[in-house]
């Protein structure tokens, strides 16, 4: 747990540091499947990476983005993040999340993050 722990760190760093595209691609498997909430996963790195990018090119104002908690189990992760930002799309936001992330051979292979659906209704399909 101690390797999956450094690799989570490592991560973190990354994307507080404004470094989200240098995790993804260190850190994600070519197969990863991600999904917000209970909508339908999004799969493969091609489609997730764009669909990060997508994200990260409608933020216009970064206020806050923090760690508030890490913990990791037999081949899983779990970070609590607080967001605070405004979207070309969705305006303001400002909610906290858990993502969490099951690894295989150092790669996360599946990520998925769980908030209140009221923080994003535009993702709600």
């Amino acid at each position: 747990m101690e390797k999956l722990l450094n690799n989570i760190n490592q991560l973190n760093q990354l994307v507080l540091q404004g470094r989200s595209m240098d995790a993804f691609e260190r850190f994600y498997d070519e197969e990863i499947v991600m999904q917000e909430n209970a909508l339908p996963p999004t799969v493969g790195k091609t489609a997730n990476r764009q669909r990060e990018l997508d994200f990260y090119g409608n933020v216009t104002a970064l206020r806050a983005l923090q760690v508030l908690d890490v913990t990791a189990g037999e081949g899983v992760t779990m970070v609590v993040w607080h967001y605070e930002y405004t979207h070309k799309e969705w305006g303001e936001k400002n909610y906290t999340q858990v993502s969490v992330q099951h690894w295989r051979d150092d790669k996360i292979v599946r990520e998925q993050f769980f908030y209140d659906s009221v923080a994003t209704p535009e993702l709600i399909a």
